[in-house]
């Protein structure tokens, strides 16, 4: 059998739909599947108007059920039992003495279709109820499974019309379902708050009239498309998408592409019909970032290229019906409100221009203001952290440092610009504009455009090295500035995306193959973050001071009584309060050393916790540098096992490390070698623990008894010799390849040799050998970790 459902409706909104698809066949088949149907497949469709589920090879009725629920002793107290037969249902008076006086011999008792027997368990005669439900037709099951998904359907939004009492995302038309079978197609008899199903639909609202009836979901895709419905959203797609590249083609341009849009507009329209037009020659000098967004934000235009020039010049719209007149009016029309839109964005590009070749002061002033946090400054705060953070990271990428310092303290200054208020996401992009039109190089413009990627896995990582060296202050200005105040993601909840920093400081070194220690630069950066966030204090307590003398007194009162029975060389504020009293007023100079003094014990502290700040942010940086590399194929226990060893702050040496220790444990040389590293590790820690002495004294291969004891001194002398300055200039695969060489002289060895000879003197000899197979292979890695 094959079940054919739509529910029609008014337009559903675009962003939705996809989801909406979804939930309706999960919610449909997962009911079906739970009251005992099977089917062979099912898929989604959805239109505007229109949400559509077609099941096939569904079974006729579902298979009878016995259900077995274990219930309280049989001796139990009446209330006991009584509870137990109002789970049923049953809750006659009598029932449950009527249960009981059944029971006191072994046996059975039918109660309003439910058999009740006792069964011994564990010495105890339990009450079993077992409910025989015998099989289901399949329509019966579907009207209740869909009326049930209508009424629950979870929609982002709903509403509800007329008087009826159902939610839907928009008001509720029609309900179509027909089941099919060898005998026809049969119409499954449904009512939800007064719409009863039919096995008739309609199609365009415009250009279709009437509803028709459908016998199959062929037959149903066939006629709505006759009524101008195409009823897959892929196909839509590839409509649209198809025509927009034509009419690019013909006119001698190419289509910008816009997978986000598409989707969108193929949500938007039943039968879509591309048509293009020219953007009038007014508009074509504004940036194409500026044409492209606002044609895309207003209108849901995509926006076509010249590809000599790059300038956008037209765009494609896509309208939900055929004209007579081939879309000359509907194009009329978009022309006008386009006209309109672009003309704000001329305003605004013509305004931002007259501040930005001035040099943008007045926009940086603009900054003083805004708040960034309440606890972390305002953004020209920011902007001074992201600037002294990019001066000292420029020498380490490769960037001049007054260049980055430069570009640092420009890079935000276009968010106070005209058009990044309209347009947010054109935020770095207007800001390379701005600062090419202040004059300034383009290493500077381009790293306005650059530092706020990578954005997200797909965005690309910038490699200019004052764009890299702004990237990486301004997401670890981020980071540090958030640990700072202990503002850190918990959880689910990231309101601040620190795990997105995290993953963009964590591209860009890789990427740049950058090479510097994480802990010192978080570490120096804390430090910048708290002594700002000191200073805003001690200059707002100190204004505060000066202009309020009662407050200087209570400042005063509380450090003294903070301070009662410690040392401490801070100056006494109270004899400075003496002061001030004698002089009726409070100067800036004591107001300065009260304020100084006041905050100085709670900066200790804070400069305490800045070490531990820097471990802890460390250590949330090895948690995304896990999730990352786990997208790369390196397993977690390989990436721990490098973590483990001296120099893990240096992120591109731990992945180059990770990345070669993957490879080597993937060879056959690999799980062989660590299994030999794991006897010799376990013999040698438990011999230890027994002995109660270290191993580590050196081997001697003159106490060698056995041919295969002496090629393995070889082998590690060898090995040894290899593996250091592979290891010094950061070849790792020559080190696991070196350190695969052992893997025979060490499987001969313990084949050979026993370890625990009773002569004390080859025991102790071959412990210490064994250390020295530990040490060797330790200094790739920690192969402790690794499992397997």
């Amino acid at each position: 059998m094959d079940l054919l459902i739509e529910l029609f409706s008014e337009e559903i909104p675009a962003r939705m739909q996809p989801k909406a698809r979804e939930d309706l066949k999960s919610m449909v088949t997962q009911g079906l599947v739970d009251a005992g149907l099977t089917y062979a497949s099912a898929g989604a469709f959805s239109t505007p108007r229109r949400l559509t589920l077609s099941v096939e090879g569904l079974s006729a009725e579902s298979r009878p059920v016995r259900e077995e629920r274990k219930g309280p002793p049989v001796e139990a107290s009446p209330p006991a039992i009584e509870g137990f037969l109002r789970t049923f249902g049953i809750s006659h008076p009598t029932a449950s003495a009527h249960v009981q006086s059944l029971l006191e011999t072994p046996g059975a008792v039918e109660l309003r279709g439910v058999r009740f027997e006792d069964r011994l368990v564990k010495d105890r005669r339990i009450l079993f109820a077992i409910i025989d439900r015998p099989g289901r037709k399949a329509p019966e099951i579907i009207a209740e499974v869909l009326e049930a998904t209508i009424r629950t359907f979870p929609w982002p939004k709903s509403m509800r019309w007329g008087s009826g009492s159902l939610r839907w995302v928009r008001p509720l038309h029609s309900i179509l379902c027909l089941l099919s079978d060898e005998t026809g197609a049969h119409v499954v008899p449904l009512t939800v708050d007064g719409i009863t199903s039919t096995n008739t639909t309609e199609g365009h609202r415009f250009l279709s009239k009437g509803r028709f009836p459908v016998t199959g979901f062929d037959d149903y895709a066939v006629k709505l498309k006759r009524a101008h419905v195409v009823l897959d959203q892929a196909e839509r797609e590839a409509a649209i998408l198809q025509g927009a590249q034509n009419l690019a083609f013909a006119a001698g341009l190419e289509l910008v592409e816009d997978k986000g849009l598409l989707t969108e507009i193929a949500g938007l329209v039943e039968w879509p019909v591309p048509l293009m037009g020219r953007i009038a020659e007014d508009f074509l000098h504004l940036p194409p970032e500026v044409l492209q967004t606002s044609m895309k934000e207003h209108q849901k235009f995509f926006s076509v290229r010249n590809p000599r020039t790059g300038r956008i010049e037209a765009f494609v719209t896509v309208a939900n019906t055929e004209t007579v007149d081939h879309g000359a009016t509907i194009l009329k029309g978009n022309l006008k409100v386009l006209g309109a839109r672009l003309s704000d964005a001329r305003f605004f590009w013509d305004k931002d221009l007259r501040v930005a070749k001035a040099g943008m002061g007045e926009w940086l002033e603009g900054l003083r203001p805004v708040t960034f946090h309440n606890k972390l400054g305002s953004q020209a705060d920011r902007i001074a952290r992201i600037e002294a953070l990019a001066r000292e990271i420029a020498p380490l990428v490769g960037a001049d440092p007054e260049v980055a310092a430069r570009a640092a303290r420009l890079a935000k200054a276009d968010l106070r610009s005209a058009m990044v208020g309209e347009f947010p996401e054109l935020q770095g992009k207007m800001g390379r504009y701005y600062a090419l039109e202040a004059g300034e190089s383009p290493e500077v413009a381009n790293a306005a455009r650059d530092h706020y990627s990578p954005l997200g896995p797909s965005d690309a990582v910038p490699t200019e090295p004052v764009s890299v060296a702004v990237a990486l202050a301004d997401k670890l200005d981020t980071l540090t500035g958030f640990w700072a105040i202990d503002e850190k993601p918990t959880g689910s909840k990231d309101p601040f995306a620190l795990r997105r920093a995290a993953l963009g400081v964590i591209r860009l070194v890789l990427g740049n193959e950058v090479h510097w220690s994480l802990r010192e630069i978080t570490v120096d950066s804390l430090h910048v973050a708290i002594e700002q966030h000191f200073e805003k204090r001690r200059a707002s307590l100190t204004r505060q001071l000066i202009n309020d003398i009662d407050e200087a007194r209570r400042v005063a009162k509380e450090y003294e009584a903070a301070q009662a029975g410690e040392l401490t060389s801070s100056a006494s504020l109270w004899k400075i309060w003496e002061k001030i009293d004698a002089e009726g007023s409070v100067s800036k100079e004591a107001a300065e050393e009260m304020a100084q003094a006041y905050l100085a014990r709670e900066m200790q502290v804070a400069f305490q916790t800045v070490f531990a700040n820097g471990e802890s942010l460390l250590a949330f940086f090895h948690d995304r540098l896990k999730v990352f590399l786990k997208d790369q194929g390196i397993r977690h226990d390989v990436i721990d096992a490098c973590l483990a060893l001296p120099g893990n702050d240096d992120l591109t040496l731990l992945v180059k490390r990770a990345e070669a220790l993957a490879a080597f444990l993937k060879s056959e040389d690999g799980p062989n070698l660590l299994q030999g590293f794991k006897r010799a590790n376990t013999i040698l820690t438990q011999a230890e623990q027994k002995d109660g002495v270290e191993y580590s004294f050196g081997a001697d291969i003159k106490f060698a008894e056995t041919d295969e004891e002496r090629a393995l001194f070889a082998a590690l002398d060898a090995a040894e010799k290899a593996i250091t300055p592979a290891m010094r200039a950061e070849d790792f695969p020559a080190a696991m390849a070196a350190m695969a060489t052992l893997r025979a002289p060490i499987d001969a060895f313990f084949t050979a040799t026993q370890i625990n000879s009773d002569n004390q003197v080859l025991r102790r000899n071959r412990l210490n050998l064994l250390h020295r197979i530990r040490a060797i292979c330790s200094g790739v890695a920690d192969l402790t970790r690794i499992e397997g």
